[in-house]
């Protein structure tokens, strides 16, 4: 039996790379991708329009919290200019009621002493500053 000897240096063996097992591999590669990048993007989606369904919600609360309050606002407001509240309220601040003797009328043919707006008169004026 022949033996190399251990001192023997050995040639460096290169291997031949298989292009035909790459193309394969990078496809499977970009469909991986593609794939995990589309159901990142369907979950960002997907809590994104969670988030909006609370927001929503909470706005729906908040309008009908002031559609409420605006009720009793209108309520309030209505009460506060009742003509039976503000007659006592005119009472409580020295007015009286208007007496029929108080009003007065205008003959036709008599003219008012109270002065005429000049836009009235010309209808110009109002343009001239």
């Amino acid at each position: 039996m022949r033996r190399v000897p251990s001192t023997h240096h050995n040639s460096q063996v290169h291997r031949d790379r298989d292009v035909r097992v790459l193309s394969p591999l990078a496809l499977l590669l970009i469909c991986g991708l593609v794939l995990a990048s589309g159901f990142v993007f369907a979950a960002q989606q997907h809590f994104a329009a969670v988030d909006y369904g609370y927001k929503s919600e909470n706005l729906r609360r908040e309008r009908a919290r002031l559609l409420e309050e605006k009720q009793h606002l209108m309520l309030k407001k209505e009460q506060a200019f009742a003509p039976a509240r503000l007659a006592v309220q005119a009472r409580e601040l020295g007015l009286r009621p208007l007496l029929a003797s108080q009003v007065g009328t205008q003959k036709a043919g008599t003219r008012s002493k109270l002065p005429l707006a000049p836009a009235l008169l010309t209808p110009s004026a109002s343009l001239q500053r």
